[in-house]
């Protein structure tokens, strides 16, 4: 069988979410199927500067180096976000509210940091993360990032990041990106940063989806007004739970035939439609491998498994990966021949 790497090497990048315990125990999987990969949190603020004269990169270089004995291409997740900040950014010496140019020093040296460590290693970076307020009647997430700094800590994150890095490609990355309401919101903020000038580059539409819901419809429609803004995306946190939103059943040991036959269905429209935006999407990255590690796991309901990728908890093919495959270019074109 041909791997989802080689099958979409006319298409896409194809990824995982990784950490420092799935590059072993998934090892064979992910050199196998996979050519790109993203650290599930070891990149993340917290984990990298838990202290403001402390970094701790150990976990994150294991991850590098794993990517690049393996040749694997690496995305770098994430330099800013509202969550898994450590409190000590937006404090002062006596435990209050920082002041803007405090916290904006902090953020630059932060990102120059990092970046630059993993300049060699990184092509593109997920800069700033969940931005935008699923609240209605409003736009941008109440953060401390916006209460210290204002609106423009996003624009100024860019260019931190690109002064660090001019070859990185650097993305805008959100969920729920396809429902209208938020689409437009994201549209709003990436073209305000493009009007001011910053270096963005693309938009990461996370996709964790479900069975039922976005539909094809409304993932096409926010394709299409994202590219519209002229930039790249990619689908950069993948999984398609096999549990409606509002689901909070419990009783399951393993997913029903009706949820394998949706999921299977859902991801084989997925990639059509992936393969027709192929000169827009340039990555595809499920946030996992296979589903013996799933961060949907216990989330939003504890004690619960939950079923979302192509590989199952013993990391063998599902018959969902056949149904991804069969849109993918090279077995288009084997047809074709």
């Amino acid at each position: 069988m041909v791997t989802l790497a080689e099958g979409f090497k006319q298409d896409f990048l194809i990824g995982a979410a990784v950490n420092t315990r799935t590059i072993n125990t998934q090892r064979k999987l992910l050199k196998e199927h996979y050519n790109s990969l993203t650290a599930e949190n070891e990149m993340k603020f917290e984990r990298l500067h838990p202290t403001e004269h402390l970094y701790t990169f150990e976990e994150a270089d294991q991850i590098a180096a794993f990517a690049r004995e393996n040749g694997k291409k690496l995305r770098g997740h994430t330099l800013v976000w509202h969550n898994q900040t450590p409190d000590w950014v937006f404090e002062d010496a006596n435990g209050g509210a920082a002041d803007r140019e405090t916290v904006l020093a902090r953020m630059k040296s932060h990102i120059e940091e990092v970046v630059t460590r993993y300049r060699n290693d990184i092509y593109c970076w997920d800069v700033v993360n969940e931005a935008i307020s699923d609240e209605d009647g409003e736009w941008l997430r109440p953060s401390k990032w916006l209460q210290t700094i204002g609106e423009d800590f996003i624009a100024e994150a860019f260019r931190f990041a690109h002064q660090s890095s001019p070859e990185a490609l650097l993305f805008y990355n959100d969920y729920n990106e396809c429902h209208p309401v938020k689409r437009e919101k994201i549209y709003r903020l990436i073209k305000s940063l493009l009007d001011q000038g910053a270096p963005v580059h693309g938009i990461g539409l996370q996709a964790h989806w479900n069975i039922f819901d976005p539909s094809l419809n409304e993932i096409r429609d926010a394709i299409e007004r994202y590219a519209s803004l002229g930039l790249k995306l990619q689908i950069t946190e993948m999984d398609v739970s096999v549990f409606a939103f509002n689901d909070r059943r419990t009783d399951l040991t393993s997913p029903t035939l009706e949820m394998i036959r949706l999921q299977e269905e859902r991801y084989e429209q997925f990639f059509r439609l992936f393969c027709e935006y192929r000169d827009v999407l340039t990555a595809v990255t499920f946030w996992g491998a296979a589903d013996d590690y799933t961060w949907l796991d216990h989330f939003p309901v504890q004690g619960r498994k939950n079923w979302p990728l192509l590989f199952d908890t013993e990391q063998q093919p599902k018959g969902v990966l056949h149904k991804v495959l069969s849109q993918a270019g090279t077995v288009r074109e084997s047809e074709v021949k």
